[in-house]
């Protein structure tokens, strides 16, 4: 069966059994603040089993977009030393939302693959949490499994957690063992094959999770409200099997890319570590593909870095194979071919995609090879002075000069035997912290600790009324004089406190007998503190004040803000979807946009190529691109 096949097929057994088939979430869960990328199928269904949802069916099935690279579930270092890790990979999947439960799991993974896979019964292994007794019995009564396959495990193996908090239960997996020749730890004294023992010779298919507790923040185990089921079967292990073939990259969702390399490089794909280059830019390529078509860009921060770390990671290895030039983009369009019928959102954005990797692969080849070239100069003079070990120091230039991330620098050491002082790295990573908080504090010398305050009056305070009003009468809380500027904070005021970019109102306060020119306003805490100079009293008899916001800055401060948005609207028009604010700076006289988009913006920039906009909520905009 070709993996086309495969897939369609785990999908019809599941309808055969009233699942609804719903289609692979985003692998960027931008509506999920505790993951920087899908990384499981059960990840769209999280809210059901919390009990805080529901939908018009309970039993569901379906083949979802995973990228596992962080956290908890990180695989990347092991990509292309094995032949079963990956970046990306899809994860085929079948749950009951408070339906079915374990008997009915058991039994159907059994089903689709002994009688309708026909894969080998005597193959198949079984294992459980040590705890459940009730799915250690029910594999012995409702399949015809060999009983010696059955295994008990610990929390480790057989109890399954999405992440540190949220959704998890006791699981069951499913193994197949592919003969003594799979084993890959052979040369390894004492190693013993078994089921979770560590080598290739086993392993999982399939994973049978029971959800039934929801783990707390304080790491405790809270009862759901209903019993659920979430399988998960590695799709790129379960074709490799099918196909009977020695490796997922055997398969026909990686060979036709790895024939691509070789191509483009005019050197073959060989088995073992002379073809782990092909493998790791094989991998890396679906999981830019995927995560670029989905929302997400390289960046310097979040899932943007990881995606920055992947495609860097592929240029490097693309250097072993002399490929010097932009080629990973070049394999977008297979992996289409390969996937697009599947996953149409790559069909549909594949120049797009193209476009992103291409537009980072020429921002960091020639810094690339630059750092690489130091590097070499780095180890011939350690080597030549005997030493094994690069200094944090060396490690961070190459990071902060030449763009090299920690695990780059790292695989480049590995490769000559040699270490990295990771402690002194963190260590000029620190001074870099702190130089860079330096460097962009604007500070007033401003002492928060309100125990040194001057207490006026007491009641609430910072109440913003400068929404409905410019002018107000208010009454002092506290204050504070140091040098030349006092700090007042009021129990309400209409001057708008900096933030998001906007900055803080001026104007004036006017008192008993004083008159302060207030030049900014802040927040520090919940408290909006302003920032003034003026002959202020030591001591305050009458709290009572008039606060005014100087009408013209606010009204352009506030011209200014509204252009952000229509910026917005105009840069995603001429630019494309995806562009998004990643920071601004809002002020009377002027106004800074940051965005995030994959190449320079040029004066002559015209709309992106048909397929690649989408209408947004600003959409259609009175503004033209001029």
């Amino acid at each position: 069966m070709t993996s086309k096949e495969i897939r369609q097929s785990f999908i019809d057994f599941f309808k055969k059994y009233d699942h609804k088939f719903v289609p692979s979430s985003s692998v960027v869960p931008f509506d999920d603040p505790t993951l920087l990328f899908t990384n499981a199928g059960m990840n769209q269904f999280k809210n059901i089993f919390l009990g805080i949802e529901k939908r018009d069916y309970t039993r569901a099935a379906n083949t979802q977009k995973c990228i596992r690279v962080s956290g908890k579930h990180n695989d990347l270092e092991e990509v292309g030393k094995d032949t079963y890790h990956h970046t990306f990979f899809e994860m085929l999947g079948n749950w009951s939302f408070g339906d079915y439960y374990k008997k009915e799991a058991i039994a159907w993974a059994w089903e689709l693959l002994t009688d309708v896979w026909k894969l080998p019964k005597d193959k198949l292994y079984a294992t459980v949490f040590r705890e459940d007794d009730e799915a250690y019995e029910l594999w012995k009564q409702v399949t015809d499994i060999d009983p010696s396959h059955i295994s008990r495990f610990d929390e480790k193996d057989n109890f399954w957690e999405m992440g540190e908090v949220g959704p998890c239960g006791p699981c069951s997996e499913i193994h197949i063992d592919l003969g003594p020749d799979a084993c890959d730890k052979k040369h390894v004294e004492g190693h013993v094959c078994a089921v979770n023992g560590g080598c290739a010779r086993y392993i999982e298919l399939w994973n049978l999770v029971f959800i039934q507790y929801n783990r707390e923040n304080d790491g405790s185990l809270i009862e759901l409200p209903s019993k659920h089921v979430d399988t998960g079967m590695g799709f790129e292990r379960i074709v490799a099997v099918m196909q009977n073939v020695g490796s997922n990259y055997d398969t026909d969702l990686f060979t036709p890319i790895l024939a691509k390399i070789s191509e483009l490089s005019g050197k073959a794909y060989h088995d073992g570590n002379e073809g782990m280059a092909h493998r790791v830019i094989a991998d890396h390529v679906r999981a830019l593909t995927f995560a670029i078509a989905d929302g997400a860009l390289p960046s310097n921060e979040g899932r943007g870095y990881v995606l920055r770390r992947i495609l860097r990671r592929a240029a490097r290895y693309a250097r072993t194979l002399e490929l010097h030039e932009p080629v990973i983009y070049k394999l977008v369009p297979t992996i289409v071919e390969i996937m697009g019928d599947a996953f149409p959102e790559i069909k549909e954005k594949h120049q797009y995609i193209s476009m992103v990797i291409k537009s980072e692969e020429e921002s960091f080849g020639h810094t690339l090879d630059r750092g690489i070239d130091l590097f070499e100069k780095l180890v011939a003079e350690y080597k030549a002075k005997g030493v094994n070990q690069i200094s944090g120091e060396d490690a961070f230039r190459l990071y902060d000069t030449y763009g090299f991330p920690m695990d780059l620098t790292r695989l480049m050491a590995e490769e000559k035997n040699m270490t990295i002082d990771e402690a002194g790295f963190e260590r000029e990573m620190e001074l870099q912290r702190e130089r860079a908080r330096k460097a962009g504090k604007w500070d007033y010398g401003l002492d928060v600790n309100w125990d040194e305050w001057t207490k006026v009056s007491d009641g609430k305070d910072s109440e913003f009324v400068g929404y409905d009003a410019l002018e107000s009468d208010a009454t002092i809380r506290l204050f504070k004089k140091e040098m030349e500027h006092v700090y007042l904070v009021l129990d309400k005021t209409p001057f708008y406190a900096e933030s998001g970019g906007q900055v803080g109102d001026v104007g004036e306060i006017q008192g008993d007998g004083f008159v302060l020119s207030v030049e900014n306003t802040v927040k520090q805490g919940e408290k909006i503190v302003h920032i003034a100079k003026g002959d202020f009293p030591n001591s305050v008899k009458n709290p009572t004040v008039r606060a005014r916001v100087k009408r013209d800055q606010r009204m352009s401060t506030a011209r200014n803000h509204t252009a952000t948005h229509l910026l917005q609207a105009a840069l995603r028009q001429v630019l494309g979807s995806h562009v998004h604010q990643s920071g601004s700076l809002v002020t009377p006289f002027r106004l800074r946009f940051d965005l995030t988009h994959f190449e320079r913006i040029s004066p002559h920039h015209r709309r992106p190529p048909r397929g690649l906009h989408h209408t947004d909520a600003l959409s259609p905009s009175p503004l033209r691109p001029h």
